[in-house]
């Protein structure tokens, strides 16, 4: 349970997104309520269509809300400027992504690298954060090597060093190991993991999978736009993720929880 002192990173209330013309909408997101805190790890799960591609949009400011309002970094960002928005991407949010989105014209190091340089990053500083994060995420030997000629697995744990790399207040994570085999899906969640119990970063990740949910510390189920359950580790990952699995045989068309 989260201590209540605890720093909020990400807080939303009454959440709610409409697509469409006013006769024809589709109610995507009907009312969520939720607070991510400073290392939190949380998975949103759900099927296809219960609104938590969407949840993860508006939370990481690609998409804007119908009504409610997302506290991120302690601003609103469903009311300040696109220049301001962009400024918060760029200095509090990472993404980790299903697809990599790595530039192929680029050695790993360099991709790492990128949000710094872009910051104006001294270029000694920028080498020596890429280092200690490629070590940390087993990539020490691959620095210079170019986006095809690493694996996937490499490729999205180079993804994921680029989306810490300038110490973000929360990294959101889109299926990441949706397009990785279960070895390498395995090695970039142990790694999340690992900088997630190290406190160096709060996690948000959306997944369909019951096994990359379970390295999660929370996991809330959503179903037809709305949160209809949180489960809490507690235990071994093994115990939690069994539980997860529970949740998903018994809702019969819906998550329900026990």
């Amino acid at each position: 349970m989260n201590n209540v002192n605890n720093k909020k990173v990400v807080e939303v209330k009454n959440l709610i997104k409409n697509y469409g013309a006013k006769d024809f909408e589709t109610k995507a997101l009907k009312g969520i309520d939720l607070t991510v805190y400073e290392n939190d790890f949380i998975a949103i799960m759900g099927p296809s269509g219960s609104g938590k591609t969407t949840l993860l949009n508006i939370l990481s400011t690609i998409d804007k809300p119908s009504l409610g309002s997302v506290i991120l970094a302690s601003k609103d960002i469903t009311k300040i400027s696109n220049k301001e928005l962009s400024k918060l991407r760029r200095d509090k949010i990472g993404f980790i992504f299903q697809d990599y989105n790595l530039l192929d014209t680029m050695n790993l190091e360099d991709n790492i690298a990128l949000p710094l340089a872009f910051g104006g990053v001294f270029p000694k500083e920028c080498i020596r954060k890429t280092k200690e994060l490629a070590a940390m995420f087993g990539l020490s030997e691959h620095l210079k090597k170019y986006p095809y000629q690493l694996s996937g697995g490499q490729k999205q744990r180079g993804a994921a060093c680029r989306a810490l790399i300038t110490g973000p207040e929360i990294i959101f994570a889109d299926e990441p190991t949706g397009a990785l085999d279960s070895k390498a899906g395995r090695e970039l969640l142990e790694c999340l993991k690992r900088i997630n119990e190290e406190g160096r970063a709060t996690i948000l990740m959306v997944t369909h999978d019951p096994f990359s949910a379970s390295y999660a510390r929370d996991v809330y189920i959503l179903n037809d736009g709305v949160i209809k359950c949180r489960l809490s580790k507690g235990g071994e990952r093994k115990e939690f993720y069994d539980r997860i699995i529970d949740v998903q045989t018994s809702m019969g068309g819906d998550f329900l929880c026990e």
